[in-house]
């Protein structure tokens, strides 16, 4: 027999135990997470070799494969991008000054093909809060930088902490959505709604986005090494970027482009548009780009955060500023899966929603 308040207790005891476990793990979150989203995309693997092999021999022979193939290369990047970073924000903490930031920017702008008329107005709109406006710019970009180098400084424990969990994750899977599906007090057809959603993000990002990541990176970089700039530190610049649709890669060739214009140096800067604008920017953003994505993504009828360019700009901005490097994932899907929410909600209760 039900008792009064029993529902309301268990409710309780329910949020405290989930916000319990959250408070407990919160070390540990950035690495079970990016197991997860590796287990979910290469669960098929683990399903052939679990054909040919026991559930642990198949799960440490995935994990393995994993590691050598996704997981070690990812944190070479991870190292090497945050020693990059580390440096770049030591430099700019020491070496800023405003009055030679202002003067480049002004030298800049009087480089660029305009009429001198536009460029009287362009510098006196500048010189009015520059000093103001460049601090924040600094200050911002360090925020960002230190968001993304975070992960870097505690590498062997984040890696060793992503393997363990992979392991467990491919032998407990299936186990632990059968039982979050017997918990939850949706109906089936709902269940199947959000993990799937989750599914597919999962495998989009770390397939598409990687190759994507790659691809950009690599090509940045010959133009790049065309130049005679440092090829390795805006190759990985550019390949964390991409994660960004739109704005990614313009945020590194735009500036770097008016630069090196700027300085006289024409043709290095028309090399880094060819690269940056016509190659990453247009061919790579607008065909390569929803090639790939098509290609990794299973066929869903629900909407999703990666269909929209502005909750998948901000949300990966915030995913960063909270999660450091990883929130370049964990972001996006947490909109997504906000949206899927949305939808669930949608469906369970259609007939009570007024939608004239």
């Amino acid at each position: 027999m039900n008792t009064p308040y029993e529902h309301g207790f268990m409710l309780s005891l329910l949020v405290l135990a989930i916000g319990g476990l959250l408070w407990l793990f919160t070390p540990f979150i950035p690495a079970l997470f990016l197991a997860l989203l590796i287990a979910i995309a290469t669960f098929k693997q683990y399903n052939k070799f679990q054909q040919k092999f026991s559930d642990s021999n198949a799960a440490l022979l995935t994990t393995l494969l994993v590691t050598v193939v996704l997981i070690l290369p990812l944190g070479y990047i991870l190292l090497i991008s945050g020693l990059e970073i580390s440096a770049l924000i030591q430099t700019i903490n020491t070496d800023f000054d405003t009055k030679q930031s202002n003067q480049i920017l002004h030298q800049t702008v009087s480089g660029l093909p305009l009429s001198d008329s536009l460029k009287v107005t362009l510098n006196a709109a500048l010189s009015s809060n520059m000093e103001g406006f460049l601090i924040s710019i600094k200050d911002f970009s360090v925020v960002i930088l230190k968001s993304i180098v975070s992960l870097s400084s505690y590498f062997i424990f984040f890696l060793i902490v992503t393997v363990f969990s992979l392991y467990y994750f491919y032998i407990d899977g299936k186990n632990t959505v059968k039982r979050l599906k017997d918990l939850s007090p949706l109906e089936n057809h709902l269940n199947d709604i959000l993990f799937n959603q989750f599914s597919n993000l999962s495998i989009t990002l770390v397939g598409s986005v990687f190759i994507i990541a790659l691809l950009q990176g690599v090509v940045f970089s010959i133009g790049v090494m065309i130049v005679g700039l440092p090829v390795l530190y805006f190759g990985i610049a550019m390949a964390l970027a991409s994660f960004i649709p739109v704005l990614g890669g313009l945020i590194i060739w735009l500036p770097l482009s008016l630069y090196l214009y700027a300085q006289g140096q024409t043709t290095d800067a028309m090399i880094i548009v060819l690269f940056g604008a016509v190659l990453i920017g247009t061919v790579i953003d607008h065909f390569v780009r929803p090639m790939i994505i098509q290609k990794f993504s299973k066929k869903s009828n629900q909407s999703s955060a990666l269909d929209h360019t502005l909750i998948t700009v901000l949300s990966t901005l915030a995913g960063i500023m909270q999660f450091g490097i990883l929130g370049l994932f964990i972001g996006p899907i947490i909109a997504a899966m906000a949206i899927s929410i949305f939808d669930v909600y949608a469906i369970k209760y259609a007939d009570s929603l007024d939608r004239s």
